[in-house]
């Protein structure tokens, strides 16, 4: 039973002295079977008080309001967690009637929100690629599995190049982004043929080389498989979320689960420090990880959004080979 020490850090520098700055949080693991929470320290800038209260889908939400003039706000998690491995669903079992179960949950109220699915210009052929992917006599389980896997093949990682507020559109365009872009694809996926699928926020543990999301909050997708349950599917790193991935909220998308939000009144300018550090407590360094982390407030730093500079760097090279 693996036990996890995290260390999570949010710090707001602001250009100007700021006040009133009113914060919601979701930094409270679940606890669950397959999680709990062994101890757990909070600090905060001013030492507010922290009101907590459950939200629709079950998670612990907390909420703050720091009055005083301040120029800095640092959110202090620390946790120590421990996770047991849960036995993944049996691949072959009536594939037809489990198809017929999730048709009977699109009308069942803990399933409608995660059926949804607006629409978006790429839309279409997003739906292309799931009839060509999907296999008429595969389980749910494999065919998530399946969507994983491309998924994971046909959009490439690079940290910065979206943000919080980048659309799907623009990520289907780009074919790349972080862990939050690549659970909401996944996601439209499953959604497409009506298998409820929900977003996770939470943490990656794992000191391998190869694991992408380690040094921020890290992000993937819930399915759920008849007679079984829910499952975590992590598209980022191609893989089934298990005993190495925490959980923190789950969702429809990002903006039910990002784990510190909230506005202020001050100055216009701020600048976001994100660090997250697992099994060593003392080593804390902070990097800019505003565009892998979900935590902003409602005015950000830059006046165009990474997406923007990044196409435009891209037109610059075309010009330039012309």
């Amino acid at each position: 039973m693996p036990e996890f020490k995290i260390q999570h850090i949010t710090k707001y520098t602001y250009e100007g002295p700021v006040r009133d700055s009113a914060n919601q949080i979701i930094l409270f693991p679940i606890k669950d079977d397959y999680q709990e929470v062994i101890k757990q320290e909070l600090n905060i800038t001013g030492n507010p008080v922290v009101d907590t209260h459950t939200d629709y889908y079950g998670n612990e939400v907390g909420s703050f309001t720091y009055s005083n003039q301040h120029n800095m706000l640092v959110i202090n998690s620390k946790l120590v967690v421990t996770t047991r491995q849960r036995p993944l669903p049996v691949n072959d079992i009536f594939p037809e009637q489990q198809w017929e179960d999730l048709k009977r949950l699109q009308y069942m109220v803990p399933y409608i929100d995660f059926l949804k699915q607006e629409y978006f210009e790429g839309l279409p052929e997003l739906q292309e690629v799931v009839e060509q992917e999907r296999r008429k006599d595969e389980t749910p389980f494999q065919v998530a599995l399946r969507f994983c896997g491309w998924v994971y093949k046909n959009f490439e990682y690079i940290k910065g190049v979206t943000t919080v507020e980048t659309t799907l559109d623009e990520v289907w365009k780009l074919r790349a982004g972080v862990c939050q872009d690549f659970a909401h694809i996944l996601m439209v996926m499953l959604r497409q043929l009506k298998i409820p699928s929900r977003y996770v926020s939470g943490y990656i543990c794992t000191h391998s080389s190869a694991m992408r999301g380690e040094g921020a909050t890290h992000a993937w997708a819930e399915v759920y498989v008849p007679d079984y349950g829910w499952l975590g599917i992590d598209p980022t790193n191609n893989c089934v979320a298990n005993e190495t991935h925490v959980r923190l909220a789950v969702g429809r998308n990002f903006s039910d689960c990002s784990p510190v939000k909230g506005v202020y009144k001050g100055a216009y300018g701020h600048k976001l420090e994100v660090s997250v550090v697992v099994d060593d407590a003392d080593t804390i360094v902070f990097e800019d990880k505003a565009h892998e982390t979900p935590a902003v407030h409602a005015v950000t730093e830059f006046s165009k959004n990474s997406y923007q500079r990044y196409m435009e760097i891209i037109q610059q090279q075309q010009q330039q080979q012309q």
